[in-house]
């Protein structure tokens, strides 16, 4: 488990400091206490993420007491009550402790400087190879990557790609390091919601769909473009994904402007005279 950066561990325990005023207006052993102590005990294991340093701060934390240490008959509930809130003060103590000595003790994170208004590029990953998600409908597949070997760029099909004994996952995390990524909506499946009075819809493949989302996590909305054949409305079009840009693939071929507009705003080097 990788330590967290500064601003994120104290973030993440003062998010649980703060919980404890509200904590101390409730009775003990209420659900929402009950939630609070756990959070705190995994907010601390994945901040202090050192096996030994973990186990000694979680430790910390378990020996405080949120009730009474000895009970008698007759005990009234103010005495119950005043040893939770006694506990509550104790953990918010040690919780600032912890955040003091992160405040004091922990390096500073690197701030990234921007020299210039360009897209910053991962050095990780190759800003000529542009991969594309495609379905059935090969020829379409097949035009978008004529076209980006016009403009001289390298299209990452997968099925070309050599297996190197890895499974389907493993094959497509390690092609999927591109630049850029276009994703295909041909129509090839048929679907509609279960006993929905609508017609059935022309829609894309599972498998599409699927690395549609894998891409957009891994390069970020501004580098994952959809091309959808066919008339607006006649493909059924996922409604979870703001924000990225879907673009008809008309028959003037205007959708290789719009792609590569697409492109260089996401930082890629591209010559436009070159898809004259």
């Amino acid at each position: 488990m990788n330590r967290p950066t500064k601003s994120k561990a104290i973030e993440r325990l003062r998010r649980v400091l703060d919980a404890i005023p509200e904590l101390e207006q409730q009775r003990r052993g209420s659900p929402e206490f009950m939630k609070w102590r756990r959070d705190t005990e995994v907010a601390i294991a994945h901040t202090f993420t050192e096996s030994t340093e973990s186990a000694h701060y979680i430790e910390e934390f378990k020996t405080i007491k949120f009730s009474a240490v000895a009970i008698f008959s007759g005990m009234p509930e103010s005495y119950f009550q005043e040893a939770y809130v006694r506990g509550l003060e104790k953990a918010a103590s040690i919780l600032e402790s912890m955040i003091d000595e992160i405040e004091e003790y922990w390096e500073e994170e690197e701030q990234p400087t921007a020299t210039s208004n360009t897209p910053q590029v991962n050095e990780s990953i190759d800003t000529k190879k542009v991969f594309i998600v495609h379905g059935h409908d090969h020829g379409t597949r097949d035009a978008v990557a004529r076209f980006l070997q016009v403009i001289e760029l390298e299209p990452i099909i997968l099925q070309e790609q050599p297996n190197q004994g890895l499974t389907i996952i493993e094959k497509f995390e390690k092609y999927a390091q591109v630049g850029f990524a276009v994703v295909l909506f041909t129509p090839d499946d048929i679907g509609s919601a279960k006993d929905s009075a609508d017609a059935p819809r022309h829609r894309a493949r599972q498998n599409v769909i699927f690395e549609l989302g894998y891409l957009i996590r891994h390069l970020g909305r501004d580098r994952v473009a959809v091309l959808y054949k066919g008339n607006e409305g006649d493909i059924e079009i996922p409604s979870d994904y703001a924000g990225v840009i879907y673009t008809q693939m008309d028959s003037s071929d205007g959708w290789k402007f719009e792609l590569i507009r697409e492109m260089k705003g996401a930082g890629l080097d591209i010559d436009a005279n070159k898809a004259m």
